[in-house]
């Protein structure tokens, strides 16, 4: 059993608030931009001053609503900058955050807000509130339902007019170290979401520890545009992780014109899931190649990639070093400019990235910190750096953390991000902390330097009729990374081979259709049949069986003429798999595979 731990450099105060910051920032520095927000489609500075001012004004709102010590406030919206303001505004009028997905369904919805007690709610559009009218009613807890697009802010800031500062500064000194900062629902690829209540001293450790491991990104200066989703622990510990560092952030929800955005607001880095940097990469690959300069791109990826790995090898030959020079002026620097031109690093999170997408950025320049967390451990508890990354790893434990391998080979953790429990649930608490470990639920190994490597999840292995055991992970993340395939579901459980459901990404087909000469009018149903489409795919199949001995690799697999999205509920908002519900919607599917 191998153990790495990393000593505590750092102390969390008994007596700390997130939103102290907010009030000593407005002293301090009133000058200050932590954030731009966006205003009639252009970024407008947000001083420490003005932003003091609206979490004030919204906490005294939430004050004079009723809102007590401990109370739960839930925000369903896109990520935008209100959702930062009502965030900060609830911890200031002592209250606990519910984080809920834009996306979640009216059911899911009613679940968190009837297990976590909301006393209110505020939701984002007309959409959303029409969405979830009913089950809100029905909320035994929940007193009203305010409309961030219909003024909701303004009506708390209106309402609170006649609350004073000493009265609400009162409250926010009320909150302690161990008070609930939020309650965020685990996404639910099985069962029942569960809530996890996070404290002010997970979030303040967190900050902390970050800083100390992304002391270069997270510094006076530097700016990022965030775009994940605000109910996602990572969008929220980057956030606030920003703020207490001074690092400017702005906010956005709209993924369609992203490299526009970039264009324009120039992130110093970028936070993401690894989905999003496979689509960076085959979005650039497919232009490439439906520009006939496929056979460029190719060569300038295998020289980003031997690039990346010489660094960890003593460095690149004279002859590497040239290829590569040549290959920034005509493809590594495009890539970086698509990116805004002044990002030179992203952090990833979520889950695997990979180590050949891995060492392809950071051969183009922009390397990728890979990064391991749950919600449970307040987003990262290990984590890449600049002084110390291993590509195709998670990092090292952050400061004041330890990881350790369990003898079925769960990856425990232990330190001040992890959380006390989950919400009303002691059995489901009692069985994840035991003797001061979480355990993860996720397979991996500590290499003799400490480095953290994830290799599946504990519950997802398959076990095939043979009783070999399959990580399918290995499988999927291989295939995904081929331009044609959005999603993959490695199946295999309790039958004779290993198996599989592949969808193909529907902004890719277009190039591709052009380049066969296949009408765009086909219909997609045809499309999964054409035996051009069927030999590529059988090549990306034949490649990612290379990774995994014989008894694991895909011996037959389905293309599917429909893609796993987050609306019709095969991934969670975080663009993971839920296996179950995959299972059950294509059945069919799965065992016409084996029969």
């Amino acid at each position: 059993m191998r153990e790495f731990e990393v000593p505590q450099s750092f102390s969390v105060p008994d007596d700390i608030s997130m939103a102290d910051t907010v009030f000593r920032y407005e002293k301090e520095c009133p000058q200050h931009v932590p954030f731009r927000k966006l205003v009639g489609g252009k970024w407008v500075d947000v001083t420490a001053a003005e932003f003091a001012g609206e979490v004030a004004g919204v906490a005294k709102g939430l004050m004079a609503s009723g809102i007590e010590l401990g109370d739960r406030v839930a925000i369903l919206s896109a990520t935008r900058y209100e959702w930062v303001v009502l965030d900060y505004a609830i911890w200031t009028a002592g209250g606990c955050t519910v984080a809920i997905y834009e996306t979640s369904s009216p059911d899911q919805a009613q679940w968190i807000l009837e297990d976590s007690a909301t006393a209110l709610l505020v939701v984002e559009t007309a959409k959303h509130a029409e969405a979830v009218k009913d089950v809100a009613e029905a909320a035994p807890s929940l007193r009203e339902m305010l409309q961030i697009e219909a003024g909701a802010l303004d009506e708390l800031v209106s309402r609170g007019s006649a609350i004073t500062d000493e009265a609400l500064h009162e409250r926010r000194a009320q909150v302690s170290a161990s008070s609930p900062a939020t309650l965020i629902y685990t996404s639910g690829t099985t069962g029942r979401p569960k809530g996890v209540q996070l404290t002010h001293g997970n979030f303040s450790a967190e900050a902390k520890a970050v800083k100390l491991a992304l002391d270069d990104a997270m510094a006076e200066g530097q700016a990022t545009l965030m775009f994940l989703p605000m109910a996602h622990v990572f969008a929220r510990a980057i956030s606030f992780g920003a703020f207490e560092n001074k690092v400017t952030v702005g906010h956005t929800a709209d993924l369609t014109t992203l490299v526009d955005q970039f264009a324009v607001f120039k992130p110093n880095f970028i936070l993401s899931v690894p989905r999003v940097f496979e689509k960076v990469y085959n979005s650039a690959k497919q232009k490439a190649e439906d520009g006939g300069k496929g056979s460029i791109f190719a060569k300038a990826t295998d020289t980003a990639i031997a690039y990346s790995q010489a660094l960890e090898t003593g460095g690149p030959g004279l002859g590497l070093k040239i290829k590569h020079f040549v290959f920034d002026k005509l493809v590594y620097s495009k890539l970086r400019a698509a990116l805004g031109g002044e990002c030179d690093r992203a952090v990833s999170g979520g889950a695997a990235l990979g180590a050949r997408l891995g060492h392809f950025f950071r051969g183009i320049g922009v390397p990728v910190f890979e990064g391991y967390g749950l919600t449970e451990t307040s987003a990262a508890i290990t984590v890449n750096t600049t002084a110390e990354q291993k590509v195709g790893t998670v990092g090292k434990p952050i400061n004041g953390h330890a990881a350790k391998i369990a003898d079925d080979g769960e990856l425990l953790v232990k330190g001040p991000v992890v959380f006390g429990g989950y919400w009303h649930n002691d059995a489901a608490t009692a069985d994840s902390i035991k003797d001061g470990w979480f355990h993860t639920g996720d397979l991996g190994s500590i290499d003799e330097q400490g480095f953290v490597s994830i290799t599946g999840r504990k519950k997802e292995i398959i076990v095939t009729a043979g009783g070999k055991n399959v990580a399918p992970a290995v499988l999927e993340d291989a295939l995904r990374a081929h331009p044609l395939i959005s999603q993959c579901l490695v199946v295999g459980d309790a039958k004779p081979f290993i198996g599989a459901l592949i969808t193909i990404d529907q902004e890719a087909l277009p190039g591709w259709l052009e380049r066969n000469n296949i009408d765009a009018s086909t219909p997609i149903t045809e499309i999964v049949k054409h035996a051009d489409l069927v030999a590529e795919i059988d090549a990306a199949v034949a490649e990612g069986n290379k990774k995994v001995s014989n008894p694991e690799q895909i011996k037959k697999y389905r293309i599917l003429d429909v893609d796993f999205t987050i609306e019709t509920g095969e991934l969670t908002p975080t663009l993971k798999l839920k296996r179950n519900v995959i299972h059950e919607s294509f059945g069919t599917a799965i065992e016409a595979i084996y029969s």
